[in-house]
C-alpha cells in the first residue's frame, strides 16, 4: 500500500479509533497501535503486519517530537560499566548487533554476552538521535552511519576495559543477518 492509499485508509477510519491508534503512539507503544490498525483492518481492508506497520510510521513522523519517548539507555561509559556489574555470570564478550524496523530505521544492540550461563543481556539501544547526542556536534564520521560509530566507541571502551572482546560483524553497513559472536 503505497502512502496516498494509506493517507486515504487513515482518513476512512472513524475518529475515535484514530484517537486511538494516535494515542498509543504519543504513548510511543508501537507494538499497541500495530496491533489495533491489524485487528480492525482484518476486515473487509486485510490489513496486514507489513502495512499496519507502514500506517503507524506515518502517525510516528506526523507526532514527531510530540511523541513521549522511552528514555535513551545510557550510553556513558560509567553506566555502561554499571551496567555490567549488575549481570549474573561472567562477560565474556561485548557486541553489537544491527537491528531495525519502519518507526526507528537502522539502531544498534549493544549486548554482554555470558559463557555461563549462556545468555546475552541488552545494555543498550542505540538509535540515531541518541548517537548522535552521544558523539557530539561535529563528530568526525568518515561517511559511517553514526549508530555504528557510537556503537563502536562505546562498545570498544566497555570491552577493553572489561578485557573481554568487542564484536561487530558489520560495522559499515547496516546487516541485520551478519554473523554473530562465537566464543
Amino acid at each position: 500500500m503505497n502512502k496516498q492509499a494509506r493517507t486515504q485508509w487513515w482518513e476512512g477510519l472513524p475518529a475515535g479509533i484514530r484517537n486511538q491508534i494516535d494515542g498509543y503512539v504519543l504513548q510511543d507503544s508501537l507494538m499497541a497501535a500495530i496491533r489495533v490498525v491489524t485487528e480492525i483492518g482484518l476486515a473487509p481492508d486485510g490489513i496486514g503486519a507489513a502495512t499496519a506497520q507502514l500506517i503507524v510510521g506515518d502517525r510516528y513522523a506526523h507526532h514527531g517530537d510530540r511523541i513521549a519517548r522511552e528514555p535513551d539507555t545510557p550510553l556513558d561509559h560509567e553506566s555502561l560499566v554499571r551496567r555490567v556489574g549488575g549481570i549474573l555470570g561472567s562477560v565474556v564478550a561485548i557486541e553489537a548487533v544491527w537491528d531495525g524496523d519502519t518507526v526507528h530505521d537502522w539502531f544498534v544492540r549493544l549486548l554482554a554476552i555470558t559463557a555461563e550461563p549462556a545468555e546475552e543481556y541488552a545494555l543498550a539501544f542505540i538509535h540515531r538521535s541518541l548517537a548522535e547526542r552521544h558523539l557530539g556536534e561535529g563528530a568526525k564520521l568518515d561517511g559511517r552511519h553514526p549508530v555504528a560509530v557510537a556503537a563502536e566507541r562505546a562498545g570498544g571502551d566497555l570491552a577493553a576495559h572489561l578485557c573481554v572482546p568487542f564484536h561487530f560483524s558489520s560495522p559499515d553497513t547496516p546487516d541485520d543477518d551478519a554473523p554473530r559472536w562465537q566464543p
